[in-house]
């Protein structure tokens, strides 16, 4: 684990470097991916840009408002920077908001706009397992396999690692598809469900879960629940698909 990469008299934290960097490599995708389906490249990578503002602005001020009394004493520590005071739910949810009000407005399709981004979430996922890597964040259960690392005073599942090999196979899976004749947000409703499925199992050697009742853990709960949904989009999308269609009659799966 290394958190901080030390250049001379410069320190970096590696974690927000790593994920930079999958937001940068990941977004090199978009020119390509907006032309394979039609979709305008300068708006696709205006929704990108700008919703990640608005995700890191929403991720900030959730953690602020958190931690409220805190900040009231110090006032200045609101402008820091640091992954660690950054909310990821607040932070999601003003994202994929601002996401949805920038698309609907710049005439962007839905699910070709999915589709179009799925292989930048894919970039992004394997260096999001890279920074918890580094940080030691997302560290693994106890164990006494072969394998285990030692981190925090025990020998423990690699989980980083494991995340790590699950997000790039998904990452050459989705790569594979993208060349692939696929209905519109097939490709993005199977990075989810590949994304998703993972994590249900992968949780299981993690230390640092929420367990809510039994072995039960939190984060399965919520990955199954959005693995269903996945699942039934695709069901969803393929009955839409073979649906006839007639004049005057709007097709549900390109607005």
């Amino acid at each position: 684990m290394m958190p901080v990469l030390q250049l001379g008299p410069l320190a970096i934290q590696l974690p927000g470097l790593l994920l930079l960097l999958g937001v940068w490599i990941g977004s090199l995708t978009l020119d390509g991916e907006a032309a394979r389906r039609g979709l305008s490249a300068d708006r696709l990578s205006k929704l990108v840009f700008f919703s990640l503002i608005f995700g890191l602005v929403s991720a900030r001020l959730g953690y602020v408002l958190r931690y409220a009394s805190a900040y009231a004493a110090d006032p200045l520590g609101v402008i820091s920077l640091s992954p660690q005071t950054l909310s990821a739910t607040e932070g999601v949810v003003g994202a994929v908001l601002f996401a949805w009000i920038y698309g609907r407005r710049a005439g962007l399709p839905l699910w070709p706009t999915l589709d179009a981004l799925t292989p930048m979430f894919a970039v992004f996922a394997v260096f999001f397992a890279l920074a918890h890597f580094a940080s030691g964040d997302a560290f693994g259960a106890p164990t006494d396999v072969p394998w285990g690392i030692e981190l925090w005073g025990a020998a423990r599942h690699p989980s980083q690692i494991y995340e790590l090999i699950a997000a790039s196979a998904i990452l050459g899976a989705a790569l594979w598809l993208r060349s692939r004749s696929l209905l519109p947000g097939v490709m993005f409703l199977l990075w989810v469900s590949f994304t998703t499925g993972a994590r249900l199992v992968l949780e299981a050697w993690r230390g640092d879960s929420t367990i809510i009742f039994g072995g039960l853990r939190l984060a399965q709960v919520a990955s199954l629940m959005i693995l269903l949904a996945a699942l039934a989009g695709l069901h969803i999308l393929a009955r839409a698909y073979l649906a006839p269609t007639g004049p005057g009659k709007e097709d549900p799966l390109t607005g």
